[in-house]
């Protein structure tokens, strides 16, 4: 399945900590990488899915593999705004596209895409992804792909 164009926006906001920043001020590359696995736990909360009620399901979402671009820095106090689109949705993976922008500029810092595999928390094998779950992202704007 692939998303249509049409599928409402979500993001996720927060702030540049102390922590999340180098000695320059600036924040280090792999907390942009943190930044975006938190906007995917919000996403599946935000329609009604917890991580902690998944594991208690057996069922666990591990990043199979990741791609980030950076554009520009983000610095200590910034206010971010990070999105997190499912793209793709197949039977045990799901596939988002996320991008950082700074909310008082909308200045994009960082984009990825970002493969997700659906998981039994038991063994770690593929298993395929909820039919609750799947409704929930078709009703957030997705449809079946066309090739």
């Amino acid at each position: 399945m692939r998303a249509q164009n049409e599928a409402p926006p979500f993001a996720h906001r927060c702030r540049v900590y102390y922590e999340d920043t180098d000695a320059g001020g600036i924040v280090y590359y792999v907390n942009y990488l943190k930044f975006m696995e938190r906007a995917r736990t919000e996403r599946l909360r935000e329609l009604g899915f917890a991580q902690s009620q998944l594991a208690g399901e057996n069922l666990l979402f591990v990043v199979h593999s990741s791609e980030a671009r950076y554009h520009a820095p983000a610095r200590l106090d910034d206010e971010l705004k990070v999105s997190a689109d499912v793209i793709e949705l197949n039977r045990a993976s799901l596939r988002f596209r996320q991008r950082i922008r700074r909310v008082a500029d909308d200045a994009l810092l960082c984009e990825g895409q970002f493969l997700v595999a659906c998981v039994r928390a038991d063994s770690l094998k593929p298993r395929a992804i909820p039919e609750a779950l799947r409704s929930a992202f078709a009703g957030s704007g997705l449809s079946p792909a066309g090739d």
